[in-house]
């Protein structure tokens, strides 16, 4: 049995250095010989934010496929949380990102026939959602260190054709090396009493990893109605920072002093002046963040 009913895959065209456009006419190939005739459309996307203009018009459908890496993730989900939830589409996964993180979340092979098997088979499930200054996350949101990294690799994945883990240990360490920067913060979680600090990265999760599965908030679990935060706090050095890095990418991290790790529903923070800052792998340039979770926000087709 499939729950897919009338499907649209939204694909990114460039996706993994441009195998997306090969590898959507082979999933399509796939699913129009899997799936009732009829019921299987395939949109290819032109410009940044295109795949949220096709999801948010996408109330037809019975299911929403993003095909492609975390970004595409991030504008499908934000254009099907613009449809009313009487009506919106289940949303599905197709991995081909340099990153991603939120399939590894939702337990998605990258293998592209194996992961249109779990597709067509998944089941829809009730998940979490973050919400950042009026926009929505899948899977992290983050300032500081890991931010620079996340967006450091955007530029050097176009550089260097590098994908995955080794992509973003290339930048990871480049920014330890060359910009770590403490940032002054205040901050209130939950509605509780504001405080002061400061901080070399905040991250702030609904699954458990980023930046190409770096484990950074283990317990993190995108149906427990909670956002998970690590704060990484100074001081640090290099050296110490460069051990903390490696050892996040299995989740050996945790046991560091200047690292904090809590949960909240909700999290407002100001900073003195603008951090590096992505939300999903996409920058979010602010100062002041205004965050929470939207428990079962979305249907989401999990193996």
């Amino acid at each position: 049995m499939t729950y897919l009913g009338k499907t649209l895959v939204v694909a990114n065209p460039v996706a993994q250095n441009g195998n997306g456009a090969a590898a959507a006419e082979r999933a399509g190939e796939h699913l129009r010989r899997l799936l009732p005739e009829g019921s299987f459309e395939l949109a290819m996307t032109e410009e940044p934010l295109h795949a949220t203009r096709i999801a948010a018009q996408s109330g037809a459908f019975d299911t929403v496929v993003a095909l492609g890496g975390d970004g595409i993730v991030h504008e499908v989900v934000n254009g099907l949380m613009e449809i009313d939830e009487a009506v919106r589409p289940a949303f599905g996964l197709l991995p081909l990102g340099s990153g991603n993180d939120y399939a590894r979340t939702l337990g998605m092979s990258f293998d592209l026939e194996t992961s249109i098997r779990q597709l067509v088979a998944a089941s829809p499930v009730a998940l979490d959602l973050g919400l950042c200054n009026g926009e929505y996350f899948a899977e992290t949101l983050s300032f500081g260190l890991d931010a620079a990294i996340a967006l450091d690799t955007v530029e050097r994945r176009k550089r260097t054709g590098k994908t995955g883990t080794p992509l973003f240990l290339a930048s990871g360490i480049d920014m330890l090396l060359h910009n770590i920067t403490e940032h002054r913060f205040s901050a209130q979680i939950d509605g509780g009493e504001p405080f002061e600090s400061s901080m070399l990265l905040f991250a702030v999760q609904i699954g458990p990893t980023y930046g190409g599965g770096f484990t950074i908030c283990p317990d993190a679990s995108a149906r427990d109605g909670l956002l998970d935060l690590c704060i990484a706090h100074p001081p640090l050095g290099i050296p110490k920072a460069v051990l903390i890095f490696l050892l996040a990418k299995n989740a050996h991290h945790t046991r560091f002093k200047q690292l904090e790790f809590r949960r909240a529903a909700s999290l407002s923070i100001r900073f003195d002046e603008a951090p590096p800052a992505q939300i999903d792998g996409e920058p979010i340039p602010a100062s002041s963040f205004d965050v929470s979770v939207v428990p079962r926000a979305l249907n989401v087709l999990v193996p």
